[in-house]
């Protein structure tokens, strides 16, 4: 293993010894073959794969738990981590392999970190031929001379086990159980498939602080003058479709690390959402539904003709795709890159408040990626009403970090100020007033103005300081209407703007206030005026 764990022992405690012999390091096209005759997905024209997820079309963030031990404790955020006790999770293990006793399991040895200095090897046994297939798409699939031996991390999903909270300590029928001591992750009750990826992001996430390593929930391009840039953002923000530029290389959509080589993918595939893709504003995406072996989840079929229906949200409106990374043409496999020019935090924001686009302060910066903001807006979960609703994911991935945000806040800026990194706002989200009243900013005119962002223009154009967020606006830059990029001028009522930014600014000072004994008085003090 390259990253070390000090508290954990010399291998991770592996299912094999108990479980019956698995169907080992299959290939895809014998994992695709295998799913088929299993019954547990159809063939779509072109080939890729289309199975269904049943109840959970999305990730359990309620049925998380990390066990917690001695070694761990003074090391997990557990304000935002449950807790689940050794013996819980040592009975939740055994009923895992009486349960996969009479099954055939399939088992994989694949590798989070394109970064060999600092990456970890995962075993997965999934229960399903799909998951298998989609996990291998996801990981970084080493040389199979390279697989083998023991582990360092071992995962376990098995969707058709159904969790009993009483003995198990948890809360449902569904369980994402995490033992860092023992290095084992056990996932039962659902059969949504990046549960699996998300345990390795949360595992790296762990670890490699310890190693002065930055992990981050973001793409990374790089474009033709070998300049990377970094995209944080929320699901739904545009991180997957902006990074995935004709005119700059994918690194990675999803997950990566910033350390002392520079920057590297988690991941050896692209998880992307498929409701509503669009062939004109996402052709290199929209193409891999239509290629051989991609995972199609909840995505509606035509049972007759087998074509796709990418807008008919019956199923899911988190329908998704999985594809190894070679899918995108202009994609780097090596999956690393140097140091990165520019950072864009993205942000969808439905109260039509946020310009286009921002320059940011490193306070700025630290501030944005602390708050974490987004927002969502009815359709897109059960439970929300007609008004957006905001939603602050720290470090733009709370769900994801062990450790306290500060952490990772403080790795962040010292990054940014040793490598002098360009830091931008970008909002994907509304404008000409909020979620119901304004339209949607034109894609065509964020990529634009990313554009010139990342190649150095934007800094050159005329910038007023926006009075409630502090940061700069351009006022004027040659190719994008003049009209969209100040906000307040997009409203047909500017009062009601005023309103509307003064609302979202007090969300934003009362989320943060849980990190104010954190930072310091610039990152304070890079907070929204209240009138």
């Amino acid at each position: 293993m390259s990253v070390s764990v000090s508290t954990a022992p010399a291998a991770a405690k592996t299912f094999a010894v108990c479980a019956p012999a698995a169907l080992s390091n299959l290939t895809a096209e014998a994992l695709y073959q295998l799913a088929v005759e299993r019954g547990e997905g159809e063939i779509a024209k072109g080939g890729p794969l289309v199975v269904r997820t049943g109840e959970h079309t999305g990730r359990s963030a309620k049925d998380k738990f990390i066990v917690r031990t001695s070694e761990v404790e003074g090391e997990v955020w557990w304000d935002a981590n449950q807790s689940m006790t050794q013996e819980a999770f040592d009975r939740l293990h055994a009923d895992m392999i009486d349960y996969a006793s009479s099954r055939e399991l399939i088992s994989q040895d694949l590798r989070g970190g394109a970064d060999k200095d600092h990456s970890i090897n995962v075993r997965v046994y999934t229960e399903y031929a799909w998951h298998g297939l989609f996990i291998q798409h996801l990981l970084v699939r080493p040389p199979m001379e390279e697989r083998g031996g023991d582990p360092d991390f071992t995962i376990v999903d098995l969707p058709g086990f159904e969790a009993d909270p009483s003995v198990h300590g948890c809360r449902s029928k569904t369980i994402i159980a995490v033992d860092f001591t023992q290095r084992i992750v056990l996932i039962g009750g659902t059969s949504y498939a990046g549960e699996m990826k998300k345990s390795v992001f949360t595992i790296l996430n762990f670890l490699l602080p310890k190693e002065g390593v930055m992990p981050m929930h973001c793409s990374v391009n790089v474009g033709k003058s070998d300049d990377p840039a970094i995209f944080f953002g929320l699901s739904g923000t545009g991180k997957t479709t902006l990074s995935a530029d004709p005119e700059r290389t994918l690194i990675g959509d999803d997950e990566h690390g910033w350390g002392v080589n520079g920057l590297f993918n988690f991941e050896g595939g692209c998880y992307a959402k498929m409701i509503r893709l669009s062939p004109t504003a996402e052709p290199e995406i929209f193409a891999t539904t239509q290629m051989f072996a991609t995972v199609l989840e909840n995505v509606v079929m035509d049972p007759a003709t087998r074509a796709l229906d990418l807008d008919d949200a019956t199923l899911a409106e988190n329908s998704r795709g999985a594809y190894p990374i070679h899918y995108i043409p202009n994609a780097d496999p090596k999956g690393i890159a140097g140091h990165p020019n520019n950072i864009v935090m993205l942000t969808c924001d439905a109260f039509g408040v946020m310009p286009p686009i921002a320059r940011l302060t490193r306070d700025q910066a630290m501030y944005m990626f602390l708050s974490g903001y987004t927002a969502k807006v009815a359709g897109t979960e059960k439970g929300l009403g007609k008004e957006p609703q905001a939603t602050f994911s720290t470090c733009f991935g709370a769900p994801f970090m062990p450790r306290h945000p500060s952490e990772y806040g403080s790795l962040l800026g010292d990054l940014i100020d040793h490598h002098d990194v360009r830091c931008w706002l970008v909002n994907t989200g509304w404008t000409g007033g909020p979620f119901g009243v304004g339209e949607r900013m034109p894609i065509k005119a964020t990529r634009a103005l990313l554009a010139a962002a990342l190649d150095g223009t934007l800094n050159d154009a005329p910038m007023v300081k926006d009075e409630i967020f502090g940061f700069d606006v351009p006022t004027k830059l040659e190719g994008v209407d003049d009209a969209i990029l100040l906000p307040r001028n997009t409203w047909a009522d500017p009062s009601a703007y005023d309103a509307q930014s003064g609302k979202l600014a007090e969300m934003f000072v009362e989320n943060f206030r849980t990190f104010e004994a954190y930072v310091s008085s610039g990152v304070k003090a890079a907070s929204p005026t209240i009138r």
